[in-house]
């Protein structure tokens, strides 16, 4: 508590998870932000949205506190830039004193890779550089890029200070623990409204929208007639997919599924679909359009999110768990080809009573998109 500070100002003070919605719309929007722990914090920026005052700024901070200014990078995105991943999941990247937006830019997307390949050399930093959570400040703000739908790349400046160089900008401040705890929990959802809305389906269905805690997308649950709480509900978890569900696009089976389980739910007269907002496995879509471009070169659909920065699949889909509990279900009939998401759903306390396919949408456009599935996420196909 801040000293004279009264009770009622220390009520309004945002917490934890107010501080890490701040933080996403700041890097979205090319704010840097700051990171603090006992052991000293760091300002960090993205690279997808850095401002060219913000990179001047943070060079002169480096430069006066002879900092290491790094480029932090996941071992994904350093596997295809060749440089080595020193701490394991990340790679340091040192900041060239002539480094720009563009280098900046070029080395943490892949959209021009083919066309100019070599980069490097990069000098990957190697072991600690002053204090002893730097890694971890490094780590953390990735996945506040990724959170913030991002491109997992971002300048990282360790300072003892960060805390006085943040409140003299009005810097967002995230204390590092805090933020890490709450970004392992998965954030709850609260029913926010609901109504009858009649479909081609089943003129029995109702739409339940759902608002996740920590200020995130929202998600949705379409419920089919009036399933019974005390029995398993035939269930799928659809994530988002714009240019399949909304556009008809042919590269990928997510339209047919959804119409699919709908239809089944309809002709059963009972079943929930929850439609998350996970677009492209949780990347959001304009990383997902950076896959698809990286598909027309040659790169299958893991390759290409590899490529990217990310994990064949960044989505949680304890998301969907949470929303069934909500809803009174406990036990499902999932319908999905996927076993990650029959395993998510056993370990976040849904019993899956059955499995089942969902096998529809073949094309000569998504074959080799099918078989990476099959292949490398081992999907049921």
């Amino acid at each position: 508590m801040k000293r004279n500070e009264s009770p009622i100002a220390m009520s309004l003070r945002p917490d934890i998870t107010h501080l890490l919605a701040r933080v996403r719309a700041d890097l979205a929007m090319g704010l840097p932000a700051a990171l603090t722990s006992a052991g000293g914090g760091a300002l960090i920026a993205a690279a997808e949205t850095l401002k060219a005052p913000h990179l001047a700024a943070l060079r002169s901070i480096a430069n006066d506190a002879k900092a290491p200014l790094a480029l932090a990078v996941t071992a994904r995105r350093a596997e295809t830039l060749k440089a080595h991943p020193y701490d394991g999941d990340l790679a340091r990247i040192a900041l060239p004193a002539d480094a720009g937006l563009a280098w900046i830019r070029a080395v943490a997307s892949p959209e021009n890779d083919l066309a100019h390949p070599m980069k490097g050399p990069f000098q990957a930093m190697r072991g600690q550089t002053g204090h002893a959570e730097d890694v971890s400040l490094h780590r953390l703000a990735l996945s506040l890029a990724k959170a913030a739908r991002l491109l997992p790349a971002m300048l990282v400046l360790p300072l003892p200070d960060a805390a006085t160089h943040a409140a003299a900008a009005n810097l967002t401040v995230i204390p590092v623990e805090a933020a890490e705890a709450a970004m392992r929990l998965a954030s709850p959802p609260n029913a926010v409204a609901s109504a009858r809305v009649p479909m081609a389906v089943s003129a029995a269905g109702r739409v339940h929208v759902f608002r996740p805690e920590d200020g995130s997308e929202e998600h949705y649950a379409i419920e089919i007639g009036s399933p019974a709480r005390s029995e398993p509900v035939l269930a799928r978890l659809h994530s988002a997919c714009f240019t399949g569900d909304v556009l008809g696009s042919l590269k990928c089976d997510c339209g047919p599924q959804l119409r699919a389980a709908m239809a089944q739910m309809g002709a059963e007269g009972t079943g929930v679909l929850l439609y998350l907002n996970q677009e492209g496995r949780g990347i959001g879509l304009a990383n997902k359009m950076r896959a698809y471009a990286l598909q027309d070169q040659g790169f299958d659909t893991v390759e290409a999110n590899h490529r990217l920065g990310f994990e064949d699949d960044e989505r949680d889909f304890r998301i969907g768990a949470g929303i069934l509990r909500k809803m009174g279900f406990g036990a499902v009939r999932l319908m999905t080809n996927n076993p990650a998401k029959i395993d998510m759903m056993q370990r976040s306390g849904i019993d899956v009573i059955k499995r089942v396919p969902l096998i529809v949408g073949q094309t000569a456009q998504n074959a080799d998109y099918l078989a990476t599935k099959a292949r490398k996420s081992g999907h049921l196909l």
